[in-house]
């Protein structure tokens, strides 16, 4: 399929660079080189794997991984700043997402509102909880703190990207002996569904309803889980106890998106589709941790209908993103 739209391929600077070495530290000067560049390698490979349009974003964890707020939102703002004038050029192939300084929800609201409204970006992507000084313990967003930046997700009408992020030291002993399980083996899906449920149980989207929250990896596990989830010993008739006023699989239809990103597999594709609908679903390759080549060969040739291939690789994501409609010109 030529003219696809892929979302949550990543780029760094040099101040955030060094976050990614762990997930590919046996071939670090080819991942270092992708991560940097933007005009050569990465414009040739989404061009042969039939890629139109890339809505790029920071590596992890990055802005998350910074404790004090100050830093987090300067280093934040540089590195948004370096992506809007790397996309400048090319704005028939980049669009960006911002990376935000969440240890402070004003600080975040204010940088969001900057990127969005100044630097033209079309949403946020989040490397999953944040770390503040003096505390091991990880920050979500359902906290009552974060209400106000809520709020300004839905006055712009962007989409908000929920992105995995490695454990903090807090919760390293629950892998001790086993670090194999680090990162998109089974931490990030972990971590990154339990953070979903979250904002679902504390009535966030009651609060807003309009909020859109978008998770990659064909949805960190939850498609597979979501009966279990309502449903669970069912006959005892004992309903959540939660915020929310619906089940979860009311909001996961209504406020939540899921990507390919990093999870090539037609069975767990044909599920989310199932469980939350192809117009909820989009092609992402997970770039440069992911090879383009991997994730264009296996969705070109996912036995799925064609109209639900062109929706999930392309029209789906101009759609939610607001890239002008679909009067680009496929490649």
């Amino acid at each position: 399929m030529q003219g696809k739209v892929t979302l949550e391929d990543h780029f760094a600077t040099e101040a955030t660079l060094g976050d990614s070495q762990p997930f590919g530290a046996h071939v670090w000067p080819e991942l270092r080189y992708r991560l940097l560049d933007f005009h050569d390698q990465r414009l040739r490979l989404m061009d042969a794997a039939g890629v139109e349009i890339m809505i790029a974003s920071l590596n992890a964890p990055a802005i998350q991984g910074i404790a004090n707020s100050q830093r987090a939102a300067e280093v934040a703002r540089a590195a948004n700043d370096i992506l809007a004038e790397q996309i400048a050029s090319r704005r028939d192939r980049f669009a960006a997402v911002a990376a935000l300084p969440m240890q402070d929800p004003e600080l975040a609201a204010r940088e969001l509102h900057r990127c969005v409204r100044d630097l033209g970006m079309c949403g946020a992507l989040v490397n999953g909880y944040s770390q503040v000084e003096g505390s091991n313990v990880p920050i979500h967003y359902d906290m009552t703190q974060y209400r106000s930046f809520w709020r300004t997700v839905c006055d712009l009408d962007v989409p908000f990207y929920l992105h995995p992020r490695p454990p903090v030291p807090g919760t390293l002993p629950l892998y001790e002996g086993h670090s194999w399980l680090f990162g998109p083996t089974w931490s990030f899906a972990g971590d990154t569904s339990l953070h979903a449920l979250r904002l679902i149980g504390s009535g966030l989207f009651d609060e807003y309803p309009r909020l859109q929250i978008i998770l990659g990896h064909l949805g960190e596990g939850l498609p597979f889980f979501i009966w279990r989830i309502d449903n669970r010993n069912n006959w005892m008739k004992a309903a959540h106890k939660y915020a929310a006023r619906k089940r979860v699989v009311d909001y996961f239809r209504s406020n939540f998106h899921l990507t390919t990103s990093g999870h090539f597999s037609t069975p767990a594709l044909v599920n989310a589709i199932t469980e939350i609908g192809p117009e909820r679903v989009m092609f992402s390759v997970d770039y440069p941790f992911e090879d383009f080549s991997d994730a264009a060969e296996w969705f070109d040739n996912a036995q799925i209908s064609e109209a639900d291939r062109l929706a999930i690789g392309r029209t789906n994501a101009l759609k939610l993103f607001k890239l002008g409609g679909d009067d680009r010109s496929a490649l």
